[in-house]
Parts: structure tokens; C-alpha cells; sequence
């Protein structure tokens, strides 16, 4: 039987509380003793700090490390400056997600590559394959000694900017990476996140300073967040999650890339001459997906369903694989669902104010048919038998104008 992993914060979770559950191989904290909502809701309105070291970190180096990047991922890492990230997917020659990844460009000629927990063994094999192809490349699988944090929230900036003791904080810019030193600590800090988070941070960190870097953090505010409620966060945000609306789908095929709207900024199609894995498929989901932005829709074949974010009106909560119907016949399925907690709020101009109140909404994401379904749509979904009513939304929170990020409420998108 394989061991399961503890990452260098285990101890740090087990002392504050933390339930420890299985996942991906890791033993990580799924809830601290404030619970679910409550680490949800401070991420939100506070700052949250979540251990992502589970996730897997290849460093890649040498003469042909451009090169190789440009044939095994989606988007253009030439184009990548040193100092910022970009998302990216490792996709198959069908023109599915083998996984979704973020690149880092900390330094010339060096690369960071974190991938998925539980895809790092077959994303591993995946580009060692292709490797070979490149002799003038190094991977690295940096996983073991390199510690990786998330800083989520409204106040994780000034957090980290009073822990500062050398050097300064990237550019406030998404993606921005640089170099600087935390508590005595040098690390790598990245404004990235899977949160939706406006004001985030992911820190890469020596794994000798990891724990002290990690103390200093919630010292100075922050509260630790689990594996619970960093689901919670990035379905209210509408991110995907690998096996849920990427990888296989629930009729045993893989999923489009095209069907998450994130594939626009993932995939780059600008160099013509740069040839990468799945690039014929994916200009045909492409071309499909701009089509149906104009009402369009001659092109299903080459993207047979898109992910929508969604909203319940009636009481209940829609999990993964619930049927979802329009005008009685069923358009699609639950890719993810749950129930999410936000503050209530008011609006005076582009000012969001949070209050201490607090309520919940029913929200997921679903994998449905392009042609029928449209932003404001009403549909219903089977729930143990009964017919949910739902509406289809553009989004299920905000923060584009202000580092606040707040609920949108049924009616109001």
C-alpha cells in the first residue's frame, strides 16, 4: 500500500485543529475548528491562508526549454516575460485536458511548472514522453523542496507588506512574480490564486523557512483555510476543477477545453507556425465557440457542450451529475454544485461594504448544449427526484472594479 504524504505544515494543521483527510496521496486539512463557512467567509472579507503543497512543481531549464513548453502546452510561453505566470493546459491530441497548469517565469531560462495533485505522476510520464524529443532540456520535480502556499484575500497585501524585510512584493498586476523576502525568508510570490480573489498571492518557499514563513503569516492576521472551503471558493468564483470540468466527461469522453471559458486565455493560437499538442482540435472548439457568441451554432460537433455557471431558485442543492433540463428535455448535467456562503453587502458607487450579516445561495457550474441555453435562461434540475428551478448566470460574485469581492444575486446579473 502506498504512504500517504505529509506535507511540511502537517504538524501546524494537526495543532490548530484541523480535520486531516486523504487526498491525492496527502493527508491535508479539510476544515479547521471554525468550520467550512466560516473560513469561506474570512477569505472574502479578510485573508485566508491555504497549504498548497500537495500540488506538484517541475522545474524546467535548459537550451530547448522554450522549445519543449511551446509543443506541450497551450499557451505561448514565449511571449512570457521573466517575472510573470500564465495559465496554461497540458492537452491531448483530441483535444482535452490531460490537466490544467500554471507556468512561472521567475528567471531567465528557468520555468516553474505546478500541476494538479493528483495528475502530477501521469503529468510526469506525460512529459518525459515528449522529452526526449528535446535533449537540451532539464525537468526538475522540485515538489519535495519547495514548500507552496496560497495568501487569499482583501487583506493579504498588507499582510505580507508588514512581513516584508527585503526587497518589495510583485507589481500589483495579475500574474506578476517576483523575488522577495518574507520574515528573514527568501520566497517567490506570485499574484495568482484559485480562489477569484482579487488581492492574491501563491509563495513558493524554501522548504527550511516554510513553517516560519507559514507562523508569521497567521501572526500578522491571516486565518488558515482547508481543502472545504478552497472548494467552495473557486465554484463561487467559476473556476474549474480537473475531473469535474476538465478531463473525462459523464459520457466518457474527454471534455473540450473550449468548454471552460478560461481556454481563451490558456490557449494561443497567435504564432501560426508554432505546432503543439491538440492545436488542430482546438481551433475547431475555437471557431465553434466564437460562433456561438454570434448565435451560431453549425459548429456543435467540434464543441458539443459549454460550461455554464448557474444559480438555484428553488430550495435545495444541486450536486455533481444532477440531470439539468430545458423545456422537459435534458440539455446537460452538474459538472459541480454546492451550497456557498456570502456576507450581505451595500453599494455606495464603486464602494462594496460587507456586513456582519451572512446568508447562503445554492450555485454550480454545469456542462450543457451551447444552442440552448443563453445568460438569464431558466432551467430545471433533478434533485432527488425533484424538478429545481435554476437560472443561468454570467458570473455568481464580483470584484472587477474593487478589491472587495461580493455575492451576485439571482436577478441581478
Amino acid at each position: 500500500m502506498e504512504q500517504v504524504q505529509r506535507t511540511v505544515f502537517y504538524q501546524s494543521h494537526v495543532d490548530a485543529g484541523a480535520k486531516m483527510v486523504d487526498f491525492a496521496g496527502w493527508k491535508m486539512p479539510i476544515q479547521y475548528s471554525d468550520g467550512i463557512v466560516t473560513e469561506h467567509l474570512l477569505t472574502r472579507k479578510h485573508a485566508g491562508l491555504f497549504d498548497v503543497s500537495h500540488m506538484g512543481r517541475f522545474q524546467i531549464t535548459g537550451s530547448q526549454a522554450i522549445a519543449f513548453l511551446q509543443y506541450v502546452l497551450t499557451n505561448d510561453c514565449a511571449k512570457l516575460a521573466i517575472g510573470q505566470a500564465q495559465y496554461t493546459i497540458l492537452a491531448n491530441k483530441m483535444g482535452g485536458a490531460v490537466d490544467d497548469a500554471f507556468l512561472y517565469c521567475p528567471e531567465e531560462g528557468a520555468f516553474l511548472l505546478v500541476v494538479n495533485a493528483s495528475n502530477k505522476d501521469k503529468d510526469w510520464e506525460h512529459l518525459q514522453k515528449h522529452l526526449a524529443n528535446f535533449p537540451e532540456v532539464q525537468m526538475d520535480d522540485v515538489s519535495d523542496s519547495l514548500a507552496m502556499i496560497a495568501l487569499q484575500g482583501p487583506e493579504s497585501e498588507t499582510i505580507l507588506r508588514s512581513l516584508v524585510t527585503d526587497g518589495m512584493l510583485p507589481k500589483s498586476k495579475r500574474n506578476a512574480l517576483g523575488s522577495v523576502t518574507l520574515a528573514g525568508v527568501e520566497v517567490l510570490a506570485a499574484r495568482t490564486g484559485y480562489t477569484g480573489e482579487s488581492v492574491c498571492f501563491e509563495l513558493f518557499i524554501p522548504l527550511d523557512g516554510a513553517v516560519s514563513v507559514w507562523n508569521k503569516i497567521l501572526g500578522a492576521g491571516a486565518k488558515p483555510v482547508g481543502l472545504g472551503a478552497r472548494d467552495t471558493l473557486r465554484l463561487e468564483a467559476g473556476l474549474p476543477l480537473y475531473g469535474h470540468e476538465l478531463g473525462m466527461g459523464r459520457d466518457d469522453r474527454d471534455i473540450p477545453v473550449f468548454a471552460i471559458g478560461l481556454a481563451v486565455f490558456a490557449v494561443s493560437f497567435e504564432d501560426a507556425s508554432r505546432g503543439f499538442i491538440g492545436r488542430g482540435m482546438l481551433e475547431k472548439q475555437a471557431k465553434a465557440r466564437g460562433l456561438y457568441k454570434q448565435g451560431q451554432f453549425s459548429q456543435t460537433s467540434a464543441l458539443p457542450k459549454v460550461i455554464r455557471q448557474f444559480q438555484l431558485s428553488d430550495k435545495g442543492i444541486a450536486r455533481e451529475g444532477a440531470a439539468v433540463y430545458h423545456e422537459g428535455r435534458q440539455i446537460g448535467w452538474v459538472s459541480s454544485g454546492t451550497m456557498v456562503p456570502y456576507w450581505e453587502y451595500e453599494k455606495d458607487g464603486k464602494t462594496v461594504y460587507l456586513k456582519q450579516e451572512q446568508s447562503q445561495r445554492a450555485i454550480g457550474l454545469c456542462m450543457v448544449e451551447p444552442q440552448t441555453l443563453s445568460i438569464g435562461r431558466n432551467v430545471e434540475i433533478e434533485v432527488r427526484g425533484r424538478m429545481l428551478k435554476a437560472v443561468i448566470v454570467a458570473r455568481n460574485m464580483e470584484n472587477r472594479k474593487t478589491k472587495m469581492t461580493y455575492a451576485l444575486l439571482t436577478g441581478h446579473n
